[in-house]
C-alpha cells in the first residue's frame, strides 16, 4: 500500500513541478504593476502596465487550468505503457464526463438542485451556483477531486484494456479507442452520481456562510479552517468567494469594500474594520508554508537534501511572495494527509489569534499583495498592528516547524526527500536506455522460450551487468547478488534493474549488489549457466557467514530506510524500525540462522542469533 501511495505521490509531481515558476512570474508581475512602488509608471493606461499584465496572464496559465493538468499528469505518472495515449484518453474521458454533467443539468437541473443552470452566467470572482467552465463546458466545479477520480478510472482502464485483442473485424476499436469507449460508458453513471451528490455537498458549505458571518471568533476560526482544509476538493471557493467578493458580510464583498475605504483607514488612528477578520488567510502563506518547507528539508535523507532544496526553495518563495501554495500543497497532501489537517488547524488558529490581537485587513495574497494593500499605505498609523502580526506569525511558524518535523520522523511520512530508496527515479542517458531495452528484450525472449520462472530475470541482469564478459566475480548473499564487474560504466541504470523485479541496486565502484529476494540462489544459478554457455569463466567466492546473515536481516527488516536504530544486546540484534509492517515473518529470519524473533509495542524487533550478534550488527552497519 505504501509503495502505491508513493507511486501516486510521484505521479502528482508531474503537474506540480510546473507551479513554482508560474507562481514566481505572477508574483513579480504583480510587484511591477504596483503603483505604490512604481508610481505613475504602473498606471493602467501605460505601456509598462500593459506589458507586465500580459506577462502575468501567461503566468496564470497552469493555475487557471489546474484541473486539466491533473487529468493529463496522473496517467503520465501511473500508466504502465503508452503514457502519451493514456493522457489523451484521460482528456477525452474527462470532457465526456463534463458534457454528461451539462446534459443532465440542462434537462433535469431542478431534480439535482440547480434550477437556474441554463441561466447561470459564469463570471470571475463569483460562486456561480457551484458551476464553472471547463474547455467551454458549463459544468459542476469538482476541482481536482473530479480530475483525480476520472484520471484514476482511465488509468485503470488503460492498464487493463489497452492491449486487449479484439476480433479482427473490430480491430479499429482496439487500443486507445477501446479505452475511450469503456470510459464513455463508465462516465454516464459517474456523471449522474456527481450531479446527485456534489450540489448537496456544495449547498452544505453555502449554508455555513450565515453562521460563520455571525459567530465572531468561532466563525473566523471555522472560516479559516474550511478555507484551507477544503482546498483538495475545490469547495473552498464556496467558502471564501461569498466573503471576499460577495454579499456574505457586506454588499459587493470585503475586498472591494476595503480598497474603497483604504484612504480613510490610512488616515485613522483607530482600530480597523473588525469584519476584515475573514480576510487573513494570506498569513499562512507568508509564515507557515516556508516553515513547512524548512521542516521537509531538515527531515529529508542526507543524500536527497540537495534535490529536496531545489524543489522546495522556489515553492516556498512562490508561497511567500505570491501567496500561491499549490507547489507545496501537492508535495505532501496525498502522501501524508494528516499533516494537511494539522496545517489547516494551525492556520485557522494563527489567523484567529491575530484577529484577537486586532490584526485585520485585506491579507489574502502573499507578501507582495499584503504589503500593497496593508503594510505600505497603513504603516504610519498602524505599525503596532503589523508588529503583532509579525510576532504571532513567527511564533506559529516555529510551532508548525517542530510539529511537522516531529510527526514526519515519528511516523516516517514520505514527505519530499524521504521517498524509499528503491523508489528513486533516475534519468537514463542514451547508452543506458539502449542497455535497458536490450535487457528487456532479452528477458522477454527468455521468458517466452522457457517455463523457467528465473531465466528471464537472470538474462536481464546479465545483460545489464554489461554481459558475461564484464562479470569478474559473482556470488549470492542472503537476498542479494554480489558482483564484481570489470567496467562499472557498462552497468545499466538502477531503474532498468528494478523494471526486471530487482528491489534495488547498491553500487561501490566495481562492486555491485542487486537486491533480488529470497530466490536469489536460483537466479544466481541461471546467471552462472548463461556465463558458462558464453564461454567465459568467472570466479565464484563464498560469502562471509556473518555478512550473509547481516544482509539477509537488513533486507527482511524492510531495508535501511526502515531502520531507525540498530544495536546488539547479548545474543540479540535489537532494531527499532519506522514501520513494523515492512518487517518479514519469523520463518524468513530463521532461514538465515535466527532462532527466534520477538516484536515489542515500541516498534522494537529483537532477532535472537547467538553469540555472533555483535559481529552481525557491525556487518549490518557496514552495509548500511
Amino acid at each position: 500500500m505504501m509503495q502505491k501511495l508513493q507511486k501516486f505521490g510521484a505521479a502528482m509531481f508531474v503537474p506540480v513541478l510546473l507551479f513554482s515558476f508560474a507562481g514566481i512570474v505572477v508574483a513579480l508581475t504583480s510587484l511591477f504593476n504596483n503603483p505604490l512602488i512604481f508610481g505613475s509608471l504602473a498606471n493602467t493606461n501605460t505601456f509598462w502596465y500593459g506589458l507586465w499584465d500580459t506577462v502575468k496572464q501567461g503566468g496564470w496559465t497552469v493555475f487557471n487550468q489546474v484541473d486539466m493538468l491533473f487529468v493529463v499528469g496522473l496517467p503520465i505518472g501511473l500508466a504502465k505503457k503508452a503514457h502519451g495515449r493514456a493522457a489523451m484518453e484521460a482528456i477525452v474521458t474527462y470532457w465526456t464526463f463534463n458534457y454528461f454533467i451539462a446534459g443532465f443539468l440542462t434537462h433535469w437541473g431542478a431534480f439535482f438542485g440547480l434550477k437556474d443552470y441554463v441561466n447561470t452566467q459564469i463570471v470571475a470572482n463569483s460562486a456561480n451556483n457551484g458551476l464553472t467552465m471547463i474547455a467551454g463546458i458549463k459544468t459542476l466545479d469538482t476541482s481536482i477531486v473530479g480530475s483525480l477520480v476520472i484520471a484514476g478510472i482511465v488509468v485503470w482502464l488503460h492498464n487493463r484494456y489497452f492491449d486487449k485483442k479484439l476480433p479482427d473485424f473490430l480491430g479499429t476499436f482496439q487500443g486507445s479507442a477501446f479505452v475511450v469507449i469503456l470510459g464513455f460508458v463508465a462516465m454516464f453513471p459517474v456523471a449522474f452520481l456527481t450531479c446527485l451528490i456534489w450540489p448537496r455537498v456544495q449547498m452544505g458549505i453555502i449554508g455555513l456562510q450565515e453562521f460563520m458571518a455571525s459567530s465572531g471568533l468561532i466563525g473566523v476560526w471555522i472560516f479559516n479552517f474550511l478555507n484551507r482544509v477544503l482546498i483538495p476538493t475545490g469547495l473552498h471557493h464556496l467558502v471564501y468567494i461569498p466573503f471576499q467578493y460577495g454579499p456574505a458580510v457586506v454588499a459587493g464583498g470585503l475586498q472591494p469594500w476595503w480598497l474603497k475605504h483604504l484612504t480613510e483607514f490610512a488616515e485613522s488612528t483607530k482600530s480597523l474594520a473588525p469584519n476584515m477578520g475573514f480576510m487573513l488567510y494570506g498569513n499562512e502563506k507568508v509564515f507557515l508554508v516556508p516553515a513547512i518547507c524548512l521542516a521537509f528539508y531538515h527531515t529529508a535523507k542526507k543524500g536527497k537534501k540537495k534535490q529536496t532544496s531545489a524543489l522546495l526553495l522556489p515553492a516556498a518563495l512562490t508561497s511567500f511572495l505570491a501567496g500561491i501554495t499549490e507547489p507545496v500543497d501537492f508535495t505532501y497532501l496525498f502522501a501524508a494527509p494528516i499533516l494537511w489537517v494539522v496545517y489547516s488547524v494551525l492556520a485557522a488558529t494563527m489567523n484567529t489569534t491575530m484577529y484577537i490581537f486586532g490584526v485585520v485587513g485585506q491579507m489574502t495574497d502573499g507578501a507582495i499583495g499584503i504589503a500593497s494593500m496593508n503594510w505600505l499605505p497603513l504603516w504610519a498609523n498602524h505599525w503596532h498592528t503589523y508588529m503583532a502580526q509579525f510576532i504571532i506569525g513567527l511564533i506559529y511558524a516555529v510551532i508548525i516547524y517542530f510539529i511537522f518535523r516531529f510527526m514526519i520522523v515519528k511516523f516516517n511520512y514520505a514527505t519530499p526527500g524521504r521517498e524509499a530508496d528503491d523508489q528513486e527515479v533516475k534519468l537514463m542517458n542514451k547508452k543506458q536506455y539502449k542497455e535497458a531495452k536490450a535487457a528487456e528484450q532479452a528477458a522477454e525472449a527468455a521468458g517466452q522460450n522457457s517455463s523457467d520462472p528465473y531465466i528471464a530475470r537472470a538474462t536481464a541482469y546479465t545483460t545489464l551487468l554489461g554481459g558475461p564478459e564484464n562479470i569478474a566475480e559473482i556470488t549470492s548473499c542472503a537476498t542479494r547478488l554480489r558482483v564484481t564487474v570489470k567496467d562499472p560504466d557498462k552497468v545499466g541504470a538502477d531503474a532498468a534493474f528494478r523494471k526486471n523485479q530487482a528491489v534495488g541496486v547498491v553500487r561501490h565502484g566495481s562492486a555491485i549488489q542487486i537486491i533480488v529476494g529470497l530466490d536469489v540462489a536460483q537466479v544466481l544459478e541461471r546467471i552462472e549457466d548463461i556465463i558458462a554457455d558464453s564461454g567465459n569463466t568467472v570466479a565464484k567466492t563464498e560469502a562471509d557467514p556473518d555478512e550473509e546473515k547481516a544482509t539477509g536481516y537488513l533486507d527482511l527488516l524492510g531495508g535501511r530506510s526502515n531502520i531507525k536504530e540498530l544495536t546488539s544486546c547479548s545474543t540479540r540484534v535489537r532494531v527499532h524500525v519506522f514501520d513494523t509492517k515492512k518487517v518479514a515473518g519469523e520463518a524468513d529470519f530463521k532461514k538465515f540462522g535466527a532462532s527466534a524473533v520477538e516484536r515489542r509495542d515500541d516498534q522494537e524487533i529483537d532477532i535472537v542469533v547467538g553469540l555472533e550478534a555483535e559481529r552481525v550488527v557491525d556487518k549490518m552497519k557496514e552495509i548500511m
